[in-house]
């Protein structure tokens, strides 16, 4: 899509803004859905891990959902050059968001573990939250 049909469509969905250059070649974004409210779920914190060699975690970057729920750039400009195949995992810190709304919830924190089996390709993870429970899916 040329840039110039980009800003078309953002202006005609009402986006704020384009994503940056490098938010479009970043390889994972997540995205949060609070299913109670119907609402996307700004301020949640995600941590992304990479499985090492001795199957540890080992951290790789770290974002917090923006005012849609999205992070559309997880894995940061100085690791982008360590993605490759292998295991991830992206831990949801829900306990908080709830905090915050003071509101109990059952998961304070939510690991999604996955496969990367190409590098050269996009991964998403949206997660669908509620209090008592959580839904997600490889998305696009």
């Amino acid at each position: 899509m040329s840039m110039i049909a980009a800003a078309l469509l953002a202006a005609q969905l009402g986006t704020a803004a384009l994503p940056a250059r490098a938010e479009a070649q970043n390889p994972l974004s997540v995205h949060v859905l609070d299913l109670q409210t119907g609402q996307p779920s700004p301020g949640i914190q995600v941590d992304l891990e990479r499985r090492g060699d001795g199957g540890e975690w080992q951290p790789l970057g770290s974002g917090t959902t923006d005012a849609q729920g999205r992070i559309r750039a997880l894995v940061p400009a100085k690791a982008l050059d360590q993605w490759r195949t292998g295991d991830y995992r992206v831990v949801f810190r829900t306990g908080d968001f709830y905090a915050r709304k003071h509101q109990p919830s059952f998961f304070p924190e939510i690991p999604v573990v996955f496969r990367v089996d190409s590098a050269q390709q996009h991964y998403h993870v949206p997660l669908l939250l509620s209090p008592y429970g959580f839904s997600t899916y490889r998305g696009n």
